[in-house]
């Protein structure tokens, strides 16, 4: 039998969610709680990843970040900073440095529960999506991936086939695993004020049967291809190597803008993977995105659509990058392109 005093409470809240109208979320927002996964690198905290935060404080309710890693204190005071940030959970621990899901996903889980938290929110990067997965299975919920809008607390839209649809989905699992792509999220600006509290997590220290063996990275002076302002992408129209380390790197320094390419142009060999825009790399929304010999494939569009001004070079008339560009010059790469960098270099 219930006490006297807990069925009134029981019945009060019945009563009010069935007066209260469906779009009233004013019960709901008491009980929201948000966490933000947040990525450090080299003990750097990877500000891409403050979009998380960004859509957390769509949901409404308390945001707190997480972050692990050795000697973390730091990347979390800089989280802390974050505007919308009610409290920051660290884990100091060096086995968590390079975000191996195999161990990063128990310590996250455990934490989780510990602080009862009713959506989880990761940006849509390698980490967020290498690791997600690993948590909502554990938590045997459902992850929703890629989400460009919130609607509510359960209801949000994401793309489906690469982009050419949108779906709304409503979830009705206990805890919300949530990757969300970081051009729909801007990433939450620093705080004249308010300061969030920092915590110790828990840690499980659960063993990992992945071994870290090295990284071979990239590295350029030129501006980070997801967060850039300015993008310059290649295809496989270019026909080599050598034409696209020719003709990109000149006219992107011209523009200050970062280099990106298509999914063609990275299996051709002629950039790194880690320059590739789509579906299947990287997502980008820059004030302009300028492309040359990119013919315009659903699942490119899917990762630059959202740029502020499209602009395209290609001797197609009729290739889909010019149906969606602001503006479209059709005519040879390898003449317009060098005529283009020397114009902007006097300019």
């Amino acid at each position: 039998m219930l006490p006297i005093a807990r069925y009134s409470a029981l019945r009060a809240i019945r009563l009010l969610s069935t007066t209260l109208p469906r779009s009233s979320s004013l019960p709901i927002l008491r009980l929201l709680s948000t966490l933000a996964v947040l990525e450090q690198i080299d003990g750097k905290l990877n500000s891409g990843s403050l979009c998380a935060v960004t859509a957390g404080r769509k949901l409404g309710g308390s945001v707190t970040g997480f972050v692990a890693g050795s000697n973390v204190k730091v990347v979390a005071e800089q989280a802390a900073k974050g505007k919308g940030m009610e409290k920051v959970v660290m884990v100091d621990n060096g086995a968590y440095d390079k975000g191996l899901a195999e161990n990063f996903a128990p310590l996250l889980v455990e934490n989780i529960k510990k602080g009862g938290y009713t959506h989880v929110i990761a940006s849509h990067s390698a980490f967020g999506k290498s690791l997600l997965p690993r948590v909502a299975a554990l938590l045997d919920v459902q992850q929703i991936s890629d989400v460009m809008s919130i609607q509510s607390e359960d209801t949000f839209v994401r793309p489906i086939y690469a982009g050419n649809a949108i779906l709304t989905v409503q979830s009705t699992d206990p805890i919300k695993i949530l990757t969300v792509r970081t051009t729909s999220f801007p990433v939450s600006e620093a705080s004249d004020s308010k300061t969030a509290s920092i915590e110790e997590g828990t840690d499980p220290k659960a063993p990992s049967p992945t071994e870290w063996i090295s990284e071979d990275l990239a590295t350029s002076d030129r501006p980070e291809l997801a967060t850039a302002g300015r993008v310059v992408s290649g295809g496989r129209g270019l026909k080599s190597k050598e034409e696209f380390d020719k003709l990109i790197p000149p006219l992107a320094d011209a523009l200050g803008a970062a280099i990106g390419a298509s999914r063609a142009a990275v299996d051709s060999g002629f950039a790194d993977n880690s320059l590739q825009v789509g579906q299947t790399g990287k997502n980008v929304a820059p004030q302009l995105y300028l492309c040359a010999g990119i013919s315009g494939a659903i699942q490119h569009l899917a990762g630059m659509k959202d740029s502020k001004v499209i602009a395209a070079i290609n001797k197609d008339a009729d290739a889909p990058i010019l149906q969606v560009a602001d503006v479209g010059l059709v005519g040879d790469l390898f003449k317009a392109v060098p005529e283009l960098t020397e114009k902007l270099k006097k300019g």
